[in-house]
């Protein structure tokens, strides 16, 4: 058993007969009253996402999780093609269990976590950015750079994004995949 004290970012815990994955928390002091944390937590059964406050040292069930490296091979519908780079097994998993599937190329190295005692996969951490192709987007125009503004391109992959004026197809852009914004330019 572990206490609010031990909550964490990807921290698994057993919360209401259903296993959830800790997104955000924030630990409160108020002036007048107890501490408590407030936490946003993602099921990792159906996907949903809920928010929950814990007093100050509530006990919480921890679950036992490995990680592990795989390979992302091919989408078939709605599952998702794994392999395992240590083993070379393959495993296949449901759309709902990734945080980002639309920036998810072919040959994309991810971390999956499993559950230990009965090896279950759980969830599918992304990397922190990807770099993909911009596949289309309407021109830009010379000297229109001075403004913040945006227009929207899809990547190889055929998720859009929104990226400054002065980006055009064939560029090569690094992709943030937990907010699935642009960050930059990639020069090759």
């Amino acid at each position: 058993m572990a206490t609010t004290s031990d909550i964490r970012n990807g921290l698994c815990i057993v919360y209401n007969s259903d296993t959830f994955k800790v997104v955000e928390f924030q630990h409160v002091k108020p002036g007048k009253g107890p501490a408590f944390v407030r936490t946003k937590l993602k099921s990792l059964t159906s996907g949903k996402v809920i928010d929950n406050t814990f007093s100050a040292g509530h006990k919480i069930e921890e679950v036992r999780v490995e990680t592990r490296k795989y390979q992302y091979l091919y989408a078939e519908g709605d599952t998702f093609n794994f392999m395992n780079t240590d083993d070379y097994n393959q495993i296949t998993l449901e759309r709902s269990t990734l945080d980002a599937p639309d920036l998810l190329k072919e040959g994309e190295i991810v971390t999956i976590i499993v559950r230990s005692e009965d090896e279950m996969p759980l969830s599918v951490d992304m990397p922190q950015s990807v770099i993909l192709e911009v596949t289309y987007t309407e021109p830009g125009i010379k000297g229109n750079t001075a403004t913040n503004a945006t227009k929207p391109a899809t990547v190889e992959t055929g998720a859009s994004v929104n990226v400054p004026l002065f980006i055009n197809e064939g560029d090569m852009i690094k992709i943030e995949t937990a907010k699935g914004t642009y960050q930059e330019r990639i020069k090759s």
